[in-house]
């Protein structure tokens, strides 16, 4: 066995045998000194740093045949159907089951919350949505709803063909959302994903503007399951990387994917923005893909859902004139330059906190941290460890 696929074998053999409770502890990216960008992020570095957002997770995992789940955004606590929020979606690559989005593009707001998933689970956790929202006080003479269901492919680690995830599992993650933490890496949507061969999953950060450009907070989060060549604060750590596709041969097993897959990525804002400049903002959460090293390669699904929390732009679908405020666009620039920021160190949360998982075909071996940190050392950007909330 090569020299690179037995250091990789320590690692995920140390890393399975942790105990629960050690393995929780993987850290996130600030708490090991790896911080992206200039901006301050919230208290809890999290999408939940904007006032009102929720997000529900529920699992799926039994033994190594499923490993899938579903992760729930909510812009606010209340009826979204009645209280609609602008919304904008892009498309960075479209090799993806984004369910709902052309009546967000030709509309621009959002009438249900934002779900996330395995990809041949889309239309059963939209039918579920819809199921749940139905049921909903106020809902009774709706007879139109448009889930927003996005979506990676989690069948590397999870049989994808089963379709195992059920209406209990969609409302676990709709009714029980937190409004502070937010669970990261192997968790909900991203039980099953893989990112640049590596375990990859959820994650989430934000960021305070000043209160010069309006103090507004972004907060980003992402279900990371795509590929390239891995690089953390400009520097390309996957030079110092083990091969994981190596270990899987080793194993006799296929590879991970290091190159297709898909990433959703969420954004919001409590900055008053209308549709148009949402769409804006949401391309720059493909600056922070980007700085990850990612290229958005063919096979990839690559979508950002971005949306306004902004109290004076909730949209009654009853009222015969919609609020639109917005701000001018010379006030955009520190929005975008936090949506790139947040998208990438999300990311890397997404990475760092995520455990090792022996799945349906495979292992995917959690990102091994210490080659990581090494090449930052010896680049000079590794800053002392902090406490990840400010």
């Amino acid at each position: 066995m090569k020299l690179r696929s037995i250091l990789l074998h320590v690692l995920v053999v140390a890393s399975a045998a942790l105990p629960a409770t050690a393995a929780e502890q993987r850290p996130r990216a600030r708490e090991i000194g790896v911080v992206i960008g200039t901006l301050p992020t919230g208290p809890r570095n999290a999408i939940t740093d904007v006032a009102g957002v929720g997000v529900g997770h529920a699992t799926l995992a039994e033994g190594t045949r499923l490993h899938t789940g579903v992760t729930a955004i909510l812009p606010h606590a209340g009826n979204l159907y009645r209280q609609r929020v602008p919304a904008a979606i892009v498309v960075g690559n479209g090799f993806g089951k984004l369910a709902g989005i052309t009546q967000v593009q030709e509309l621009g707001e959002l009438e249900t919350p934002i779900l996330l998933t395995g990809t041949l689970s889309t239309w059963k956790v939209a039918d579920a949505t819809v199921d749940w929202l139905l049921r909903q006080p106020g809902m009774e003479q709706v007879r139109s709803i448009n889930p927003v269901v996005g979506e990676t492919n989690d069948g590397y680690l999870s049989d994808i063909r089963a379709r195992p995830l059920t209406p209990a599992l969609v409302e676990q993650a709709l009714t029980e959302p937190s409004y502070g933490d937010v669970g990261e890496g192997d968790v909900g949507a991203g039980a099953g994903t893989v990112a640049f061969g590596w375990k990859g999953g959820i994650g989430t950060s934000s960021r305070l503007l000043a209160h010069a450009d309006g103090g507004y907070t972004v907060g980003v989060l992402v279900q990371s399951n795509f590929g390239g060549e891995l690089t953390v604060a400009g520097v390309p750590v996957w030079k110092a990387l083990p091969d994981p596709a190596e270990y899987a041969r080793s194993l006799a097993v296929p590879p991970p994917s290091s190159g297709d897959g898909s990433i959703m990525m969420v954004v919001a804002t409590d900055a008053p923005l209308d549709a148009a400049q949402l769409q804006r903002l949401a391309r720059r959460a493909l600056v922070g893909l980007a700085r990850t090293g990612s290229v958005m390669s063919n096979g990839s699904g690559d979508y950002v859902i971005a949306f306004s929390t902004a109290k004076d732009n909730l949209r009654d679908p009853d009222a015969p004139v919609q609020p639109a405020r917005s701000l001018a666009g010379e006030s955009m620039s520190p929005l975008f330059q936090a949506a790139a920021e947040a998208t990438e160190e999300a990311i890397l949360n997404s990475l760092f906190r995520a455990r090792t998982v022996h799945g349906h075909r495979g292992t995917a071996a959690a990102l091994p941290l210490e080659p990581v940190l090494q090449a930052l050392r010896k680049a000079r950007v590794l800053e002392p460890a902090r406490p990840d909330k400010p």
